[in-house]
């Protein structure tokens, strides 16, 4: 039987385990990927540290931000070739619900998510349905592209079919990390002018490079609302939460002008209190988003191929699989934006 190298998760609160696992075989309608890279996530800190539990539970290959070339077809894996380049969404819906027939997929509720559903690309090979891939076009680099599978197309979702930034729309986006920094992207290439708030200097000061007009520390700031209603004569249009906590959703909120939109991207299963006098009073919005539909990867493939939006700033590491405690010991610090591991 061929083997592959693989970093197994066996639990929270254990280091991921490189291992010498059973390379999969592709079966009806899959293919087997040879991944080139997979970035890691704040979603696989969440079950590392945080006790978040996997669909499947472990032992389980993490990591579901993936490219790689087709290396095997099973049976009936029609429209693929041995060698193409190819990239395997975040989100696999079932592509018959009534959620996938009107376009929204990525809230299906069969949906499937590498590494958490089954297994991911912290591997040398990942078996992926064949209907599930998106073909790379020429001219975007196979190993960056890995990051567009959440860290791009979960952002342009969220701003653009969620929160529907338009141009001169007034944009707010609380954190800066891996996913924030490109609704920040994303929210300049629509046409908004952008106020980036984060701890770390330099991830504002990336903000501020990718097109944010301000930046702001709250650390420094600890009425936020009220510094962006000074910056933006009375609020924002729209604000983005990518961090995932009741005080920066209360922190987003507070920087709404009336007749605003919040829009939750970041994960928390904690509870948020809100003002519901403001809310009903000032007419906001509260959006939740997750994911992103399939139609849209084509679209986000395109802005990065033309250059709207940039891959380069936001890949911060590149590390070999052996090295990828190294990746996570850096996300929980904070420090840089996405690292790639690289099998």
């Amino acid at each position: 039987m061929a083997t592959m190298r693989a970093a197994v998760f066996r639990g929270p609160g254990q280091p991921l385990a490189i291992e010498e696992v059973p390379r999969p075989v592709p079966g009806e309608g899959e293919t087997l990927v040879q991944v080139a890279a997979c970035g890691f996530c704040h979603t696989d800190l969440h079950y590392l540290d945080h006790g978040v539990p996997t669909a499947r539970p472990p032992p389980l290959i993490l990591g579901h931000e993936i490219s790689g070339t087709v290396s095997a077809l099973g049976p009936a894996a029609a429209g693929w070739s041995i060698g193409d380049r190819v990239l395997v969404p975040s989100v696999l819906p079932c592509g018959h619900c009534p959620y996938c027939r009107s376009g929204r997929g990525n809230i299906c509720p069969e949906l499937r998510m590498p590494g958490n559903h089954m297994d991911g690309g912290f591997a040398e090979y990942v078996r992926v349905p064949a209907r599930d891939l998106v073909r790379l076009p020429d001219g975007i680099d196979l190993a960056q592209s890995a990051i567009i599978a959440d860290a791009l197309t979960t952002p342009y979702h969220a701003v653009v079919d969620r929160a529907r930034v338009r141009s001169g729309d007034r944009v707010v986006v609380v954190g800066c990390g891996g996913v924030g920094i490109n609704a920040v992207q994303f929210a300049v290439a629509a046409g908004g002018t952008v106020i980036a708030i984060d701890l770390r200097a330099e991830k504002r000061e990336a903000a501020r490079r990718l097109g944010a007009t301000a930046v702001l520390d709250p650390a420094e700031s600890p009425d936020i609302g009220r510094a962006v209603r000074a910056l933006t004569d009375g609020g924002a249009d729209v604000a983005m939460e990518i961090v995932g906590t009741p005080g920066t959703v209360q922190m987003a909120l507070s920087t709404l002008r009336r007749g605003g939109r919040l829009c939750v991207v970041g994960y928390s299963n904690a509870v948020a209190s809100v003002p519901l006098h403001r809310l009903m009073f000032f007419e906001y919005e509260i959006l939740g988003s997750l994911g992103c539909p399939p139609a849209d990867y084509l679209r986000v493939l395109e802005m990065v191929r033309t250059g709207k939006v940039r891959l380069d700033p936001v890949i911060t590491g590149r590390l070999p699989l052996d090295r990828i405690a190294e990746a996570a010991e850096a996300l929980r610090n904070g420090v840089g934006l996405r690292t790639l591991i690289v099998p």
